[in-house]
């Protein structure tokens, strides 16, 4: 590693624990957050909010869906602190906990028709909680991959924290998939309860294996230097303020886009175009499992043609794909569903695969976690959980997909400037 100082030598087994860790952790995390998506799009809008009519009762879904986006800036300086000034390793078991705390509880929550009014406000109430908890989880688990990497693998190391997005889009798509084989009756009355249920166990293994990892050797070498910052938080919005921004309209380029390929067009396809839900969730697997190899790759052959690469061939290529995507998906035709479905995916995957460990370069040791986590925290709350709201919004008054396409190519184009800003910190450059 070239920061500055002696870091202590990690064994090759240490480095495959700890990238084991930042990987099922993120999963997990994932799982939790995405089975709340496609619980939105498929039974929420009518066991939380049926006293509505059926589009205020979506988008009302899609708010609590989105307010998560706005929490997890607030769970992102929580733990940023608790990472930059306590240790990595504290945080990340905290993370866990909330996460898969809230997620088990919005499995047994009684629905409106028990519960009346209340339903909702604990509803909203569990995913803040579920927001705080990733708030802090993303950075956590990058960092543990990220620190313990070598500056040539660094690349590598940081793609495989970023497959637990598609590892718990899987696990999700396909549990979902299985339980809508249900009748309509059970599927609403219980069946859909049962993936968050099922959180509470991967959430205990996880814990297990993170409690007996040691602290990054980046961050005990800090520690040991005596360079922890009292208020990292405060440190980072006084001399890295930039940096944040850049990561604040760096993330919009992907987050957008992946918001509208995994979420929003489930919704567009089920409630739009009359596909069946089975037909789509089905498609967003396929799609999602082709990424479990381009994620890792693409993060293999940055540490040879650098991260900027990558990322800008990706925004390009997301750019130009914009208007092809709504045109295939607007076919009703599950053939050309499932082509858009495929290639939107493996697009956002080449950008997604280093994104992490660009914002884990753009920061030093005493400031990496909380600056990584509000720029990244507060460009997905814009970019990422306002996108379904807005595209429901705009489908729902030009009653075409004409207007969609406008919100990924606005939020690639800022990704592209801020791209243009990107920097490195110095104790992150490779040597030589």
């Amino acid at each position: 590693m070239s920061q500055t100082g002696s870091v202590r030598v990690v064994s090759e087994k240490e480095k495959r624990k700890a990238l084991f860790a930042s990987f099922i952790g993120s999963a997990i995390e994932w799982y939790d957050f995405f089975i709340y998506g496609t619980a939105v799009a498929l039974v929420f809008n009518e066991i939380f909010f049926p006293s509505f009519d059926p589009f205020v009762g979506l988008l009302l879904s899609y708010v609590t869906f989105s307010v998560t986006f706005f929490i997890r800036p607030l769970g992102g300086a929580v733990f940023g602190h608790i990472g930059d000034k306590v240790g990595r390793k504290t945080s990340l078991v905290l993370t866990l906990v909330l996460m898969g705390g809230a997620t088990f509880l919005i499995g047994i929550l009684p629905d409106y028709n028990t519960i009346g009014i209340v339903a909702p406000i604990l509803l909203l109430l569990f995913r803040c909680v579920q927001g705080i908890g990733i708030g802090g989880e993303w950075s956590g688990a990058m960092l543990l991959a990220v620190e313990y990497s070598e500056d040539k693998k660094r690349g590598f190391f940081g793609s495989i924290p970023q497959l637990g997005v598609p590892v718990g889009l899987v696990l999700g798509t396909i549990t979902f998939s299985l339980l809508t084989m249900l009748p309509e009756a059970s599927f609403l009355a219980w069946g859909w309860r049962i993936p968050f249920i099922l959180s509470a166990v991967l959430v205990l293994i996880a814990l297990w294996i993170r409690s007996t990892l040691d602290e990054t050797p980046i961050f005990q070498e800090a520690r040991e230097q005596g360079t922890i910052k009292k208020a990292p938080i405060l440190e980072t919005l006084r001399n890295h303020w930039k940096m944040v921004l850049v990561g604040v309209a760096l993330v919009a380029g992907t987050t957008c886009p992946f918001y509208i390929f995994s979420n929003f067009s489930i919704a567009y396809s089920t409630n739009y175009l009359g596909i069946d839900r089975s037909f789509i969730l089905n498609a967003i697997t396929i799609a999602t499992i082709i990424t479990m190899f381009t994620i890792p790759l693409f993060g293999k052959i940055s540490d040879r043609i650098g991260r900027k690469t990558i990322y800008l061939s990706c925004l390009l290529s997301i750019l130009v794909f914009a208007v092809p995507y709504f045109y295939f998906m607007s076919l009703a035709s599950g053939t050309a569903i499932v082509i858009a479905t495929i290639v939107g995916f493996i697009l956002w995957s080449v950008g997604w695969s280093i994104q992490g460990t660009m914002y884990a370069e753009m920061f030093s040791t005493d400031v990496r976690y909380t600056g990584m986590t509000l720029g990244y925290q507060l460009g997905a709350a814009i970019a990422g959980g306002s996108a379904p709201i807005i595209a429901l919004l705009l489908l729902d008054k030009y009653e075409t997909w004409v207007p969609l396409s406008l919100i990924i190519i606005i939020a690639t184009v800022l990704s592209l400037v801020a791209l243009y800003y990107f920097r490195v910190s110095k104790d992150m450059q490779t040597e030589g």
